[in-house]
This record gives C-alpha cells, structure tokens and sequence, in this order.
C-alpha cells in the first residue's frame, strides 16, 4: 500500500496529526492574509483609510459565500474521498474528485455572475453609506472576476490534505499570499490603485495558487489523481459530498449572514465606527479561526481514513487530541486578545474614534472563544465521519439559531446598543459549545458501535 497511506492507518497518531495539521494550520494562517493584508493597507490609506476599511468590511459576507461554496465541494469532497480511499477503492476517490471540479467550475461562473448584477444593491442591504458604498462596490467589482481561481484553490486543497500531503498543501496557500503581499503595497500605493489595486493583487494571487494546485493533482506525486474524463457532474457521487459539505458550508456562509446582521443593526446604532469595529473584530477572529480548521484538516484524513479502514481506536484518539489542542490554542488567544486588544485593533487602523471603539468591542466580542474551540473539534470530526445531519446541526446551532436572533434581541432589553449587539456573539459561542459537547459525547460512542457492527457482518459474510 501507498506510503502515505500507511501513515494514515500506522503511524503514531500524534507524530501523525503534528505533521499534517502543523502545515495546514500555517496554510490557513496564510490564507487569512489574503484579507487581512488587504485591509492592513486599506485601513492605513492617509486620507479616507477607516472609510475604506469599513466598506471592505462591507464586502465579507459575499466573500464569504464564495469560500463557503468551496467548503461546501472541498472538505465534503476532501471527507468522503479520504473514507472511499480508506476502503480501498481508489478509482470512486478518482470519480469523486473529478465530480467535484465539475461543480465547482459550475458554482463559480453562476456566483460570478449573479453578484455582479447584483452587486451594490446587495451592499446597500448590508449597511453601506454614502461614504463606503464606493470603496466596496470598488473593490467587489474586481474581486469578483477572481471567483473561479479562489474556489478552485480552497476547494482542491482539501483533495492534496486528504492524501496526506499537507506541506503540499501549505504551500499552495503560501505560494499565493506571498505574491499578493508583494503585490499589495505596489497597486495600492505605487499605482494609487486603493481598493481596486488590493482586489487586483488578491485576484492574482489566487489564480496562482490554483495553478499550484491543478499541477499538482495532474503530477506524478498525488495519489489522487485529477482526470479529465471523470471531470463531469456525477450525482450518484456528488450527492453524499453535498451532504457532508452542507456542514462546513453553512458554517461559512452563515458567517455572511451574520456580517449582514451585525453591519445593518451596528449602522443604526453605531454608524461607520460601530461597522469599522465589526470588520475588525471579525477579521481577528477570522484569522483565530484558520487554526482551528488547520487541525481539523489535519485530523480529517486520520479519522477519515480509519473509520472507513475500521480502526476505530486511532478514530478515537485523534479526536481527543484534536479537542484538547483546539481548546488549549483558544485559552491561549483569549487571554492573549483580552490582556492586550490594543495591539490587535492597531494592525488595522490608527484613527482615534475607531480604535477607541474597536479596542472594547473586540474584548467583549472574543469572550466565547474557548467553547468555540470545543463545537469546532466536535463538528468538524462529525464531518471527517461523513455524519451529515448531525455536523449540519452543530452549524445551523451557532449561527441561525442563536447569534442571529441574539443580535436584535440584545438591544431589546440592554441600554447600551452597541455593546449589546457585540454581546450575542459570546453568548452565542458558550451554548453552542456547551451543546455540541453534550450532543457529542452521546453519538459519537454510537458512531462508532455502529460501524464496529457493520465490520462485524462484513467479516461473517466473507
């Protein structure tokens, strides 16, 4: 059997999930500047920077989406092929991975197009003014024409991790951020492009690190090989990848729904600096986030691969390692974020009214973390188990559930407006990690007993 996939089914499992998730947690890192970049330059423009930032803030949601489309393909596509490869059918993994380009040129091309003619109405509806619809109609319009380059690059990444190749992996992303951070200071400032220069440098990047990734799944080295006579849209196989991948998009897409929500109520009781302190609390706990999907996806092909190879006891131990590692990095970057928010409010903007704003805001926004370390190792691994429903419930908890209605119901019954919008946020984060803790421990000892007893009968039948 394949070296790599020996590594999967014998290898030492910490030793094991180290070295996946050690690079993956690096490939999200990086991935997070792609935004994050964009604003540390937009948010620092001499004139009009805290305009501008706000309306790129104004962008996340749509975004978003289009990160949550690739989720939606890559890591149901990533988990199921990572199980079929683990029960030795190498060529459905093959027909699973060419089902999934298909979709996602698919998605691309229609997302494209409908933001598009779409576009400023749809910021309007997210809490634009007069002052930042420019900047983000702006830089949206660009972006946009990127649409297919970043899906392809999120989404076929999770095939190279599900191998096991996630230095691969990682460099796919680093390939791409290291030429938008060079790219970004030249467009934006050299060329006085602003925020058309940032999207112009993003759109790049992304296209680069596509390419990476094709070449990549069409080399010699992948064990997964990306066929062009299997890339077409297969619903006997794209069904279950949907279904497994519905999970992680609506963890993702929600995020826009929820950037909506916080934009729209913070406008009407905050104005521009109540939205400028959401796009950077969002961005910050944006990039707290991309650690927590590295270990999940470094996890994805353990669990993956030895649930379908039926070693449950390694199943078992990856997720105990996955849940207190993503627990500890949360305890870490809370107190870090509480003691000095400060520091990370300064990265994005110096202007007096927004820092002062941002720097309590962030505090009181970040104050669920650690429970939401605990509902991303639960979900996630629900993912990795090709459990649908349940990780599609986890998802719909925290975001429409409870954030949504918490944030216009806060304001309700709170003087302070604006500290009680940025309250639905821990709030929202404690009970849904406290659920999906208690919803875990009593299904996933299930989970497991049911595909021991399937094994069972296999053996008997054999």
């Amino acid at each position: 059997m394949a070296r790599k996939e020996n590594d999967l089914g014998n290898a030492p499992v910490k030793g094991l999930l180290l070295r996946l998730a050690l690079p993956a947690i690096a490939a999200q890192l990086v991935n997070a500047l792609y935004n994050m970049v964009d604003r540390m330059y937009i948010g620092h423009m001499a004139a009009d920077g805290d305009l501008a930032l706000t309306g790129l803030g104004l962008t996340f949601p749509i975004i978003m989406f289009i990160s949550a489309l690739s989720a939606l393909v890559g890591m149901g596509g990533g988990s199921r092929a990572a199980i079929t490869m683990g029960e030795g059918d190498r060529d459905k993994a093959e027909g699973i991975l060419g089902s999934c380009v298909a979709l996602l040129l698919v998605m691309s091309v229609a997302a494209t197009a409908l933001f598009q003619i779409f576009r400023d109405p749809l910021l309007n509806l997210f809490g634009a003014s007069g002052a930042t619809l420019p900047y983000a109609s702006a830089y949206l319009k660009i972006y946009l024409w990127g649409t297919v380059s970043v899906q392809a690059a999120l989404g076929l990444n999770n095939f190279i991790t599900t191998q096991g190749f996630s230095t691969r992996a990682m460099s796919t992303v680093v390939v791409g951020a290291a030429i938008n951070i060079v790219l970004d200071p030249v467009f934006i400032y050299g060329l006085d492009m602003g925020v058309q220069g940032a999207a112009l440098a993003t759109v790049i990047a992304q296209t680069v690190s596509a390419a990476w990734a094709v070449a990549f799944l069409l080399g010699k080295k992948t064990k997964l090989r990306l066929r062009w006579s299997k890339v077409r849209l297969d619903g006997r196989l794209l069904a279950p990848v949907v279904a497994i991948g519905v999970s992680p998009f609506i963890m993702q897409s929600t995020e826009s729904l929820v950037m909506i929500c916080f934009q729209s109520s913070l406008q009407a009781y905050g104005g521009d600096p109540a939205v400028g302190a959401v796009t950077i609390a969002s961005s910050v706990m944006q990039t707290v986030w991309m650690p927590f999907q590295g270990l999940a996806q470094g996890a994805q092909p353990i669990i993956g691969f030895n649930y379908g190879a039926g070693q449950l006891d390694r199943v078992k131990e990856t997720f105990k390692l996955l849940c207190i590692w993503s627990a500890s990095f949360a305890a870490v970057m809370w107190a870090l974020i509480e003691l000095f928010p400060g520091v990370f409010v300064a990265i994005f903007n110096n202007k007096p009214e927004l820092v002062s704003i941002a720097t309590w805001t962030l505090r009181v926004y970040m104050a669920g973390m650690v429970a939401l370390g605990v509902q991303s190792a639960c979900q996630q691994t629900f993912v990795a188990l090709g459990q649908a429903k349940i990780s599609l419930l986890l998802a719909l908890l925290r975001k429409i559930i409870l954030l949504i209605p918490l944030i216009y119901l806060f304001p309700l019954i709170l003087g302070d407006k604006v500290l009680a919008v940025f309250l639905a946020e821990p709030a929202a984060d404690l009970i849904a990690g406290i659920s999906a803790a208690a919803v875990f421990a009593r299904r996933f000892p299930r989970i497991l007993a049911e595909r021991e007893k399937t094994l069972e009968r296999e053996r008997t039948e054999a």
